[in-house]
């Protein structure tokens, strides 16, 4: 059986990223791998064993084109009104609070923020398939 282990985003400011995710969802810094032309960088916390990788491609100056092939990184909170008030003070610009309920069933609740290279991340509070 396979296990998930880690998910891979390229950007550009190594330390501009590893703040945001730092400050966005406690990620720390688990492991560097620097090499002649890039730096891989593996972040992850205490809540779970999968790692974001972030890829940083030495004199790269152009912002990435994340295409229309991106989707998100989702990530779950136990109380989500606290973490997008949370996120709001820390001036990581969250998007609305949204309760997904199509039918009147409640399927989740979450909120979108982008990362400083647009990347697209989910924050989903911790209930049902999701918890």
């Amino acid at each position: 059986m396979a296990k998930a282990i880690h998910s891979m985003i390229r950007v550009l400011d190594e330390t501009r990223s590893v703040e945001f995710y730092r400050r966005a969802f406690g990620l720390e810094v688990a492991d560097r791998l620097d090499f002649d032309d890039f730096t891989l960088v593996y972040l992850s916390n205490a809540e779970s064993d999968f790692e974001l990788e972030l890829t940083v491609n030495k004199g790269r100056t152009e912002p990435y084109d994340l295409g229309d092939g991106y989707g998100h990184f989702a990530v779950s909170v136990e109380d989500l009104a606290a973490e997008h008030a949370r996120f709001e003070a820390e001036g990581l610009k969250p998007r609305k609070l949204v309760e997904f309920a199509p039918g009147g069933e409640l399927v989740a609740r979450f909120f979108f923020v982008a990362d400083p290279d647009g990347y697209e991340i989910e924050v989903l509070e911790r209930s049902g398939r999701f918890a």
